[in-house]
């Protein structure tokens, strides 16, 4: 877990303190789904800036993520850039003005980042762009084998329906 003590910073107000952290990330799930950043340690940008209200976080890194694809489910590479950002109010009025990575003087960088790139990640993910999915049918990859079926025919038993559908 990567972490930073703030306490070691004496900002103030308008000052700003840059510093270059290798922010170790571990693999997550999202909607049931597991996701794994490559590599598990990367090299990401922390600013702290002092407000006279409170303190400012950011964080950039540009990580690369291994999961499953929407369509087809195999698996998926997204190379992610990510800059997130974080507000903690000195005087917190409410639970909005404060932020869950902040604990004691130590921030949680390597939380902060792991939720960072699950925000980042695209609506749906996919192996390549014209991803072609599963067959609705036998569930076969229409990646690797793009085929049609014959079309099925009816239950027998909605017959005199369709008779008298076709009638009006």
């Amino acid at each position: 877990m990567t972490s930073f003590n703030l306490r070691r910073l004496k900002l103030r107000p308008g000052e700003e303190h840059r510093e270059a952290l290798e922010v170790e990330l571990h693999s997550f799930e999202l909607g049931g789904q597991r996701y794994l950043p490559v590599p598990e340690r990367v090299e990401a940008e922390l600013a702290v800036t002092r407000a006279t209200t409170g303190t400012v976080f950011s964080l950039a890194y540009t990580v690369r993520v291994y999961g499953p694809c929407y369509r087809c489910l195999g698996d998926a590479v997204l190379d992610i850039g990510v800059a997130a950002r974080e507000y903690q109010a000195s005087a917190p009025e409410s639970e909005e003005l404060t932020t869950p990575y902040l604990v004691d003087e130590n921030l949680d960088v390597s939380a902060w980042a792991r939720d960072a790139v699950a925000l980042a990640l695209p609506d749906k993910i996919l192996c390549h762009a014209d991803c072609a999915g599963l067959c609705a049918v036998c569930g076969r990859s229409l990646n690797d084998d793009p085929h049609e079926h014959p079309e099925e025919r009816g239950d027998p038993r909605w017959s005199a329906l369709e008779a008298l559908r076709d009638r009006l």
